[in-house]
């Protein structure tokens, strides 16, 4: 299932740059997860006012990646972002990954678990995180 576009409040841009491509003459599947990520850091900053490594207080604990195109050089893909789900641990976000006609060529979620790197536990979701979080996404978040 293809997430719906309005469905994302907030878009960044990637390049697809030409070390992205593989043999078969497409962005290698694995270049997908770094869009993502780089549509990930930019919410953080926009949203959450981090932006730097000392502000990540997540781990990756799952990654799911769907592919509906091709993705070739040189594009400048759209890629959306939100949190579709927070948990007491955990965020769930969405992505969805759109060529210059808007048409769909990629989409995904990750689950993030909020991480003390020094107890190296997982930790309560900050109230304050959860708040601008739902400030920003409003009535579409679960």
């Amino acid at each position: 299932m293809i997430p719906e576009n309005d469905l994302f409040k907030l878009w960044h841009s990637v390049d697809v740059r030409f070390k992205d491509i593989d043999i078969g003459g497409h962005a290698h599947h694995s270049v997908v997860l770094v869009y993502f990520e780089e549509a990930r850091a930019r919410y953080w900053k926009e949203i959450m006012g981090g932006g730097g490594p000392e502000d990540v207080d997540f781990i990756l604990a799952e990654a799911r990646i769907r592919y509906h195109a091709r993705i070739f050089y040189p594009l400048t893909l759209r890629v959306g972002v939100r949190v579709s789900k927070i948990g007491k641990k955990h965020l769930v976000m969405d992505y969805l990954a759109v060529d210059q006609d808007d048409e769909p060529v990629a989409s995904g979620e990750t689950t993030l678990v909020m991480f003390d790197y020094e107890s190296r536990k997982a930790k309560l979701l900050l109230a304050d995180t959860a708040a601008a979080i739902r400030a920003h996404e409003g009535a579409v978040l679960s």
